[in-house]
């Protein structure tokens, strides 16, 4: 069995899930099941929570991605006045390259 179909720990079930699916996605379902050696419940659980952390991943990647990227364009756009450490190293490399 692939590692990745493997549960971490045991836990007690409590909750149920259902749904209707044709019968051409019940024998595709159940033969990948039987290739991977296990049940098609354990088979579907496993798969759609994998799937489950992949999808909330990708979106909060991206939504990270969008909140850089608008702090990032708010910077150039509007960039913050210089402290004072930024105006004495403007001032050693001006006197550095002497310009």
């Amino acid at each position: 069995m692939s590692p990745a179909l493997k549960t971490t720990k045991p836990s007690r079930k409590r909750e149920r899930l259902e749904a209707r699916i044709t019968l051409d996605q019940k024998r595709l379902i159940a033969r990948a099941a039987n290739l991977r050696g296990t049940s098609v419940t354990d088979f579907i659980v496993v798969s759609a929570q994998q799937i489950a952390k992949e999808t909330i991943d990708d979106f909060e990647k991206l939504r990270l991605r969008d909140q850089a990227r608008e702090v990032f364009v708010d910077a150039v756009l509007n960039p913050p006045a210089p402290n004072q450490a930024a105006r004495k190293a403007a001032a050693r490399y001006k006197e550095h390259v002497g310009r």
